[in-house]
């Protein structure tokens, strides 16, 4: 089991970030994707640009507060959690990722891997905003 987490701030109103983050069908912004498949309102599917595909299914979803949802895919099974608070006039988030890789030889990559991802994926974030 691997635990990440990421915090970050931007100067935007905490509905902006989460309209971004949530909005399976404008996934653009993210670097990563090919394409997102909405399989109901709680589940999708992220096809990466490496043709990898991860399934999603929501577990928690209080709108601008918090969005949770378990993964799935054939490397890793976890948990992601996405903390939203605007305060002083910005939104702040935290992103936290509970991963366990399921074959053992990948376990030691796993948080470096964690850690790449995020770090990513708040860079897209930052850009998203930029363009809003």
């Amino acid at each position: 089991m691997a635990i990440s987490k990421i915090k970050a701030a931007f100067p935007y109103p905490v509905q902006t970030i989460w309209d971004i983050v949530t909005d399976l069908k404008q996934y653009q912004w993210r670097s990563d994707l090919s394409r997102v498949e909405i399989l109901t309102p709680q589940q999708f599917v992220e096809h990466a640009k490496d043709g990898f595909t991860t399934t999603f299914t929501v577990t928690v979803c209080q709108p601008c507060e918090r969005w949770e949802f378990d993964s799935e895919n054939d490397n890793l099974s976890g948990h992601w959690t996405g903390v939203f608070a605007e305060r002083d006039g910005q939104t702040e988030i935290e992103f936290t990722e509970d991963v366990t890789a399921k074959k053992f030889f990948l376990r030691p990559f796993v948080k470096f891997y964690l850690k790449k991802q995020q770090a990513q994926y708040v860079s897209d974030l930052k850009t998203a905003c930029a363009h809003k």
